[in-house]
């Protein structure tokens, strides 16, 4: 006979200790169990709120790109307009500089007839009639009024082209 059946013959403890520790078990595994179904159902929860942060970290990648990109835009529109204020701040200077030898120009303009005031000149005056200027022909200012040269000609008798004089009045016809 074994060892076991020889010491049960008298009253052992044994298959009770067996049946309690097996109670045991299972009680335990029941609340093991329990536990992990809690555990479950917390994660599951946490399993959205995870979707979500996904979500939000990829809108916050999307804008951090966005911004980076209207930076880029907003340098770029510095330049431009630094470049442009350049180019206009030299603009201005040239027309001081061109306004300036205009005044100076105005200044040494050659006096009128007759002790007259000095005229502008390359301009039709008060009454109707061209200031020549410099360089003035009768075909250059034919062209300039769209007048035919022969119009021109009938409406300033005696007057020849080569000996137009600088402040001279002639007379524009009709269109």
């Amino acid at each position: 006979m074994d060892t076991i059946s020889r010491e049960s013959n008298g009253n052992s403890l044994l298959p009770f200790a067996g049946i309690i520790l097996g109670a045991l078990g299972v009680l335990l595994g029941g609340i093991a169990l329990a536990k992990i179904s809690t555990a479950n159902k917390i994660i599951a929860a946490h399993e959205d709120k995870l979707a979500k942060v996904d979500s939000l970290e990829s809108a916050v990648n999307a804008a951090s790109d966005k911004a980076d990109k209207a930076n880029t835009a907003i340098t770029s529109l510095g330049r431009q307009t630094q470049d442009a204020f350049n180019s206009v701040g030299t603009e201005l200077g040239n027309l001081r500089t061109d306004l300036t030898k205009l005044a100076e120009a105005r200044k040494a303009a050659p006096k009128g007839e007759k002790g007259e005031k000095a005229v502008a000149t390359g301009v039709v005056g008060e009454d109707g009639n061209y200031v020549v200027a410099a360089g003035d022909s009768l075909g250059k200012i034919a062209k300039k009024f769209a007048v035919s040269l022969s119009d021109l000609q009938a409406a300033n008798p005696g007057v020849e082209s080569k000996k137009l004089k600088v402040g001279q009045k002639i007379k524009i016809p009709k269109k």
